[in-house]
């Protein structure tokens, strides 16, 4: 990988995520946009991970021991686990090929996933898995596949599909209008409505509702993003599409 010269203490960031896009019903604009972030290894999840060695033989001693902003987490593989805007991911990155970590698939392949869901996507969905990629990129844990058999470099388990798993969330309750994007983190998990105007995504906690009390999963929702469109221009811009929900929360007492 490269040795490009990292940035100050001051300037943690390859550049500020941008302000909200202007261009919001230009579709394809926005699939370009998701485009370039899918296909950088160093962006294509809000986190990426570069080794130890490698930031500590490129930065100065006091760089490296330094608490810097961009940190998430350290592997046990000697791995730092990084924001994926730090000048360090774009520096180590920056040579890696541009490429999706699963190709595009084609509308019949599409077709094949409606049928086996007995649901249509949204046309921007369609587009995304047709010309983008089939998962494997954007917020939280990556938007699943939407075909079976798909497994990531050093992975052991297969990519979550998401026609599995809505099969799963549809036999637990879930309504079937419902399509599972991507995990949350611990028991969230993002939705897409696939019947609501605009197709909101919907944070929905796996944990946040109890059936023997007379709840169903409408309790479990957390948030609700207005359109599938924002959702992804939010992440495509170099945004969190947390903050919206934190926006959303009653301040805490005090």
């Amino acid at each position: 990988m490269t040795s490009a010269p990292l940035n100050g203490p001051g300037s943690p960031y390859r550049k500020p995520p941008p302000e909200a896009s202007t261009e919001e019903a230009d579709d394809d604009a926005l699939i370009k946009q998701l485009r370039v972030r899918a296909w950088d290894p160093g962006l294509r999840f809000d986190t990426a991970s570069v080794p130890a060695a490698w930031i500590a033989e490129r930065c100065s001693g006091e760089r490296s021991e330094q608490d810097r902003v961009g940190i998430v987490g350290y592997g046990s593989d000697g791995t730092v686990l990084l924001n994926s805007w730090t000048e360090e991911v774009a520096a180590y990155y920056a040579e890696a090929p541009r490429r999706p970590l699963f190709p595009p698939i084609t509308r019949s392949e599409v077709e094949v996933a409606e049928c086996r869901m007995g649901r249509r996507l949204p046309e921007l969905l369609q587009r995304v898995y047709t010309e983008v990629a089939n998962g494997g990129f954007g917020p939280g844990g990556g938007l699943a596949s939407l075909t079976d058999g798909n497994r990531a470099p050093g992975h052991l388990s297969d990519w979550p599909s998401a026609v599995r798993v809505h099969k799963r969330t549809c036999e637990n309750g879930l309504p079937g209008s419902w399509l599972y994007l991507a995990s949350g983190g611990c028991s969230m998990e993002w939705h897409v409505s696939l019947l609501a105007v605009d197709n909101p995504v919907l944070l929905y906690d796996a944990d946040g509702w109890e059936p023997t009390w007379g709840q169903d999963p409408h309790d479990g929702l957390r948030h609700a993003t207005a359109s599938l469109r924002r959702w992804l221009w939010t992440w495509a811009d170099g945004g969190n599409v947390w903050d919206e929900v934190a926006a959303s929360l009653p301040p805490s007492p005090g």
